[in-house]
């Protein structure tokens, strides 16, 4: 399947009309990016949709840097940005090499405002946004750093169709930094998860007994989303 075959069946491109995505398309550039390349700050100009590959999300402050999220195909990177005309808040680079489609933001406004479907589904988009942004401040502030890793492996397991392991696909580093852990406490966390039936190995996350580290984790579809509850969100 092509770049562009997976940008369609994506929610945010699927029911928009095919003369405009159509026009996406023929607007793009396709940037191939090395593994740890940074992303242009270029929020006004060009909207970056992920097409292969991982991306991490990042904020620094005063030579401090943390790790907002970890984004995977297909997705839309800096949408909010395209349509408030201004510079991204996060700032991004690739995780792994990466394929990012360039679409010019004056083209996306465009669409925006004639095509309901499209316009609709920018809104779903930025709406789980939302979700997503609560989720992960309920779970700094109601979670100790070893019950936010433990609820995350749960939620992976799950997304990954009730595996009993995780494959990191990024460094401990990011994770450390997703979960609000220095790399050190993660170390330490997984230890202590040991007594719940979890296994460590390189990237290789291992679980023994699923259901004895859910009710240490006490996964809530609240914070940690749908998925922990062995389905997806609806989207509609």
């Amino acid at each position: 399947m092509s770049d562009w075959d997976a940008v369609r069946g994506a929610a945010l491109f699927a029911a928009m009309s095919e003369t405009n995505f159509r026009a996406l398309r023929d607007a793009a550039v396709v940037n191939r990016l090395s593994k740890g390349a940074p992303i242009a700050r270029s929020g006004e100009r060009v909207l970056h949709v992920l097409a292969e590959g991982t991306v991490e999300l990042y904020g620094s402050h005063d030579g401090q840097s943390a790790t907002i999220d970890v984004k995977e195909p297909v997705s839309a990177l800096n949408l909010a940005a395209i349509l408030r005309s201004a510079s991204p808040v996060e700032q991004l680079r690739t995780v792994s090499p990466a394929r990012i489609l360039a679409i010019p933001a004056e083209t996306v406004r465009d669409i925006f405002r004639r095509d309901p479907n499209f316009a609709l589904a920018v809104a779903g988009e930025l709406a789980e946004g939302y979700r997503d942004v609560m989720r992960l401040l309920m779970n700094e502030k109601l979670r100790t750093s070893v019950e936010r890793l433990a609820a995350w492996i749960i939620t992976s397991c799950r997304i990954d169709g009730n595996r009993a392991s995780v494959e990191l696909k990024f460094n401990k580093r990011i994770l450390a930094s997703r979960l609000g852990m220095a790399p050190e406490n993660l170390s330490r966390n997984l230890a202590l998860l040991e007594r719940y039936g979890v296994r460590n190995a390189g990237r290789d996350i291992m679980v023994d007994d699923l259901r004895l580290l859910q009710d240490f984790a006490k996964p809530n579809p609240s914070i940690d989303g749908p998925a922990v509850n062995g389905h997806r969100e609806a989207v509609g």
